[in-house]
Formats: structure tokens, sequence, C-alpha cells
């Protein structure tokens, strides 16, 4: 079992930046992959950021260039740093970890991009 808990989202005006944590209960080294995901009122989750246990990254076309994803594995704990925030970028996120075929979720933190 792997329990994932978020935390850093909040309001942000349009241009600003946050950065979200996601907390393991158990050490990331051996988790295949965890990412980040999204879901706005109306829509469907959608992938926003992977990183696997090899650094890998990948990204939404969306999100290029404005999100960075990264792991810290001393403290079990994934980020994304988020900058260049849009009104669009509203959304719950969620943190997502894959070990050993198994999917993992957390609860979900919101993020409200608005002047």
């Amino acid at each position: 079992q792997v329990q994932l808990v978020e935390s850093g989202g909040g309001l942000v005006q349009p241009g600003g930046s946050l950065r979200l944590s996601c907390a393991a209960s158990t050490t990331i080294f051996s988790i295949n992959r965890m990412g980040w995901y999204r879901q706005a009122p109306g829509k469907q989750r959608e992938l926003v950021a992977t990183i696997t246990s090899g650094v890998s990254t990948n990204y939404a076309d969306s999100v290029k260039g404005r999100f960075t994803i990264s792991r810290d594995n001393a403290k079990n704990t994934v980020y994304l740093q988020m900058n260049s925030l849009k009104p669009e970028d509203t959304a719950v996120y969620y943190c997502n970890a894959i070990k050993q075929s198994r999917v993992y979720w957390g609860q979900g933190t919101q993020v409200t991009v608005s002047s």
C-alpha cells in the first residue's frame, strides 16, 4: 500500500506561482512512476506531468515550459513547481503513483487561479 498526501494548493493570481508537494508513505525509490493529474469542474481528469524512477519526465503540452516535476527520494516527496499560472490551470490536482502495476491516488489539492 502507498498513501499519498498532497499539499501546497491555494488561490493565486494569473502569472503567479505555486509549488505542490506529494508526500508518500513509502520510499519513492521503489515506485516505478509518480505524477500529477488534474480535474477541472465538468471535465475529465487529465495528465499534467510524470516522473519515473529513472527521473525521466513527461508533460502535457498545455504546461510545457511552465511546470516542472521533480522528486526528492530522501524525503519521499514529489513536487510540481507551477509558474506563469493561467485561469485555465484551475483544478483539483491529484498525486498519482504506480508501483508493481498498482495505481494509487492522493486526495487532491485545489488550485485556483483568479484575479
